[in-house]
């Protein structure tokens, strides 16, 4: 078929192949605990990539067809934009790549095996401005921990967001458990943006925020936890030209 989808004008990675060839890409009911064994998930033992918050699955698509020895476990709260991502994976026959429905917060803590991941990716997790809402922010202490122990030696976490508060806070805790550093500009296999969100935001001029870190190898399990309840909470003012943004991406992401 070789049609091409955009995005806000940029094209979706990929292009959608003959019915012969697509894939099957949902996890339609994950088990009721976890960990998950990713070996059995996908059926081989390959490098494993997560993204955290995947809305319409841009990033993974894109990594999934540029690292086929790569296996990409991705995961969003929302079944509309999962619906979206996975009908996508699914027409470019991407076998290496899996999606399933559940919030961020629960996967790290309860379905990633410890030292199991080569990567976690995070794009423009929700800030939630009204402060009523602050608790239901991803990135605290607590989920680094969780992202720490998923990751193997080695193991690296990105992260991005528009929102200038957040990225303070970011660098703040990030550091903590991650050789971290700040990303100096648009990443160069996705100079447009890895996620929907970002296009959206350089779009309406916002500035974007990325970073990576490699896991801090030395730090166990134990004393991740012990620090991450030492450490404060995502806090900061809701003041900011984000709202519409923010309101637009909570249901269309």
């Amino acid at each position: 078929m070789n049609e091409v989808e955009t995005d806000f004008g940029e094209p979706i990675p990929g292009t959608v192949l003959p019915t012969d060839q697509w894939a099957k890409t949902a996890i339609k009911r994950l088990p009721p605990t976890g960990p998950l064994n990713f070996a059995d998930v996908f059926g081989r033992v390959a490098p494993v990539v997560v993204e955290l918050g995947c809305g319409n699955g841009r990033y993974t698509l894109h990594s999934a067809l540029a690292r086929p020895d790569h296996d990409h476990f991705a995961s969003d709260i929302l079944p509309v934009v999962i619906r979206y991502a996975t009908r996508r994976a699914n027409q470019r026959g991407l076998h290496n790549v899996r999606f399933a429905v559940r919030d961020a917060q629960t996967i790290a803590r309860e379905y990633l095996p410890a030292a199991s991941v080569a990567e976690v990716h995070i794009y423009h997790p929700q800030p939630f401005r009204d402060p009523r809402q602050a608790h239901r922010r991803l990135i605290t202490p607590r989920f680094l921990a969780h992202v720490h122990r998923a990751l193997r030696p080695g193991g690296m976490v990105v992260v991005q967001t528009d929102h200038a508060d957040y990225w303070a806070y970011f660098t703040r805790v990030f550091p903590v458990f991650f050789e971290f550093q700040e990303a100096p500009g648009p990443w160069p296999d996705a100079p447009e943006g890895r996620s929907r969100r970002e296009i959206l935001a350089r779009s309406r001029g916002l500035t974007i925020y990325r970073g990576w870190g490699l896991r801090r190898d030395g730090l166990a399990e134990r004393e991740a936890l012990v620090l991450a309840e030492a450490l404060p909470s995502p806090v900061f003012r809701s003041e900011g030209p984000w709202a519409e943004l923010d309101a637009r991406e909570a249901s269309h992401r």
